[in-house]
């Protein structure tokens, strides 16, 4: 995955967040930490980026950002309850005013019924509540974890514009 192909989409997303005085973090299972490396890619982020949490495995969702055990066990890691809980658990545990969380499979293996390799949910927390949304991707690993990626981006740029 080449970060510097979300060099324009990172500079509008540190220019917005930058305007704000606010700060990101990442809570990432299936991008292992991607969102937060395209971040830091670009100078300037330290006065915007606070920290990422990769949370690939449900003992780290838990044990770092507060994903209670029993909604992965009754949802599925991959589930908008997980991603809820996994964006407004970083805001619980780090000093910032957004957060993006990212729950999926990428693949090739890891599909059950109802959930295609592909899907990954997407939650954005902060001032204005939390969102979420399932996203149904295509292509291979790499293809599912870099649309990922760009999608995160694009929600937060949207949500750092848009909440007044």
């Amino acid at each position: 995955m080449e970060l510097m192909q979300y060099e324009a989409d990172v500079r509008m997303l540190g220019d917005a967040l930058r305007a704000r005085g606010w700060m990101l973090a990442t809570v990432e299972s299936c991008t292992g930490g991607a969102i937060a490396a395209a971040c830091t890619a670009v100078a300037g982020s330290s006065d915007w980026f606070d920290r990422a949490f990769v949370t690939y495995s449900n003992a780290a969702k838990t044990a770092m950002v507060g994903v209670d055990a029993a909604l992965v066990a009754a949802h599925g890691a991959v589930s908008e309850p997980v991603a809820r809980a996994m964006a407004e658990g970083a805001l619980a545990h780090a000093p910032v005013q957004m957060a993006v969380a990212v729950t999926g499979i990428a693949g090739p293996g890891g599909a059950v019924p109802g959930k295609p390799v592909g899907t990954v949910w997407l939650a954005v927390a902060g001032v204005g509540g939390t969102t979420a949304e399932r996203l149904q991707l295509d292509g291979d690993r790499d293809a599912v974890r870099a649309q990922t990626v760009a999608a995160a981006l694009v929600r937060l740029i949207q949500r750092a514009r848009a909440v007044s």
